[in-house]
């Protein structure tokens, strides 16, 4: 199939040869999970590739990157969570399915894939998992030495390796060093940061890319829960981006920093967590889709320009105001927790302060498809227990990860996911109305809150490029048409030293020639659109 997905990588660290610098840019290329999830077949991959190879590349593009679960058997019964499929050496170490790669077949793992990519004039990576296989575990392989810490939201895949241990550090060695000998230029590391933060393993495994042959990129995963503090402290050894910590172009291990996005969803797509391959256009509109680049490709420099009596919008619709409901998690303790009552097999919030003519907000009873052992097992040691899916979710289940029990003053927004045999997925209704999550200890609670006439606003972004010249992007986040402007004041504040009365300006996506800036720059932006110029100053 050929279909595409652009990307640009999370957070880096950078295995080191001599004294050689890696990334200098943004890393770019194709990711498969956006269109496949964890389907891809070597045949798709390599087709993908050579799109890359043949329409992108000379644009910078360099990278064809497999995401995840590239070793599990595509068979009934398999799926994202699902336990006993995958593919795993004598070692434990997890290997390509050779029913999707069969050029792996021989112990030869991804050296074939990686040399026909190499061909086409590209890089290969691919998405690893932390520490070792749960299933490998089981097997009893050679090099164990684990603690029993599960990968959060996939608990019966892997779990994390001591590493304090000799065999914990030995086993990782072996993989990074496999890896090496299939010639991978990329890894990117999942369930290591965030709220599965293991800087334990991050560390040792920036260590062993240091004491290999070739280089590798050394992409994290960011996780759910990031935050500026906890990204300064794998500081020395990644390649991170938080442009409101002041972090972008931050010095790592062998590298610059980037935003923190892995993938453009653009063009072909499956959904998360699914089987299926590509099946649905984007549902990004082109001004969106065209928004995505401006934020994703800034590098060095990138600064927020305040939103003062300089900077106006004027909207050229007007929209009405309304009040939007956050489904979330918070301590069982919480007043807000208290509200959910039985309905049939809808498990519903009542609002005190609303009419009764005003439909309720409901979750509705479901049950994940279960094989007939796991359907007894089921219903013995879930009674009472239930699974909970929006209106318009079907497959998908509420779903915690939360690996602590939330204080009165902590808040999170829910999830949904794939609806599995997971603890994180079990909800039960107290008598004293709250619906409680007994793995986390959390409870669901619903807040509202008022929009306003626009509820999303305008951001505007300037940095400067390699030659001195000026990127300034306004992005429209409100539901109309909307005319932003700021005047060349307001841009000195971003950069003194700079006289913006002497640059010409052009916007990149209409083309259009602004000439010689006066006292302002204006334009109207479509909703949830950008605009993106280019100063050249003298």
């Amino acid at each position: 199939m050929n279909k595409l997905i652009f990307f640009f990588i999370f957070w880096f660290s950078y295995g080191r040869v001599l004294s050689e610098i890696h990334a200098s840019l943004p890393p770019r290329g194709w990711n498969s999970y956006d269109s496949f999830c964890w389907t891809i077949s070597e045949d798709e991959f390599l087709q993908n590739a050579q799109l890359v190879s043949q329409k992108l590349h000379a644009h910078g593009y360099e990278y064809a990157v497999v995401d995840y679960l590239w070793y599990r058997k595509l068979v009934p019964g398999a799926y994202v969570d699902s336990l006993g499929f995958d593919v795993i050496d004598e070692w434990g170490r997890v290997i390509p399915d050779p029913g999707r790669w069969p050029s792996s077949k021989g112990g030869k793992g991804f050296t074939e894939v990686a040399k026909k990519v190499h061909d086409m004039g590209l890089k290969f990576g691919f998405h690893i998992m932390r520490g070792i296989s749960t299933q490998a575990v089981n097997a009893n392989t050679p090099i164990l030495d684990i603690t029993t810490r599960a990968c959060g939201w996939m608990k019966n895949g892997f779990m994390s390796v001591d590493t304090s241990l000799g065999a914990g550090r030995a086993f990782l060695r072996s993989l990074h060093h496999q890896y090496a000998e299939w010639n991978v230029d990329f890894v990117k590391h999942d369930c290591v940061f965030g709220e599965d933060l293991d800087l334990n393993e991050i560390e040792t495994v920036s260590e062993i890319l240091k004491e290999l042959d070739r280089p590798i990129l050394y992409s994290l995963s960011p996780g759910t829960s990031v935050t500026p503090a906890m990204a300064k402290q794998v500081a020395p050894l990644v390649n991170i981006d938080f442009a409101a910590a002041s972090m972008v172009g931050a010095k790592g291990l062998l590298g610059n920093s980037w935003p923190d996005l892995d993938m453009l969803p653009l063009g072909w797509l499956t959904d998360p967590g699914s089987n299926e391959g590509p099946h649905r256009m984007s549902k990004l509109s082109l001004d969106e889709q065209k928004t995505q680049f401006p934020y994703i490709t800034s590098t060095t420099d990138l600064r927020f320009l305040e939103q003062g009596s300089n900077f106006q919008t004027r909207s050229l619709k007007e929209a009405g105001s309304s009040e939007k409901l956050v489904l979330g998690f918070s301590s069982c303790h919480d007043s807000q927790a208290k509200g959910w009552y039985k309905d049939l097999e809808r498990v519903c919030w009542r609002w005190h302060s609303r009419s009764e003519k005003v439909e309720p907000f409901c979750l509705y009873k479901t049950e994940p498809l279960l094989q007939s052992d796991e359907g007894v097992a089921y219903s013995g040691k879930y009674q009472g227990k239930f699974h909970l899916r929006a209106r318009n979710r079907a497959g998908f289940c509420f779903d915690t990860s939360s690996k602590r029990r939330l204080t009165s003053k902590e808040r999170k927004r829910a999830s949904f996911s794939p609806c599995r045999l997971d603890t994180n997925q079990m909800w039960e209704l107290s008598n004293n109305g709250t619906l409680v999550n007994g793995y986390s200890g959390s409870c669901a609670s619903i807040k509202a809150t008022k929009a306003d006439a626009s509820p999303g606003g305008i951001r505007s972004w300037i940095a400067t490029g390699k030659k001195g010249e000026i990127y300034l992007s306004y992005f429209n986040l409100n539901p109309a048409r909307t005319v932003i402007s700021t005047t060349l004041s307001n841009l000195s504040k971003a950069f003194p030293t700079i006289n913006f009365r002497s640059c010409s300006c052009k916007e990149v996506w209409s083309g259009k020639d602004y000439g010689s800036l006066q006292h302002s720059l204006s334009v109207s932006v479509d909703s949830h659109g950008c605009a993106l110029f280019v100063l050249t100053c003298t």
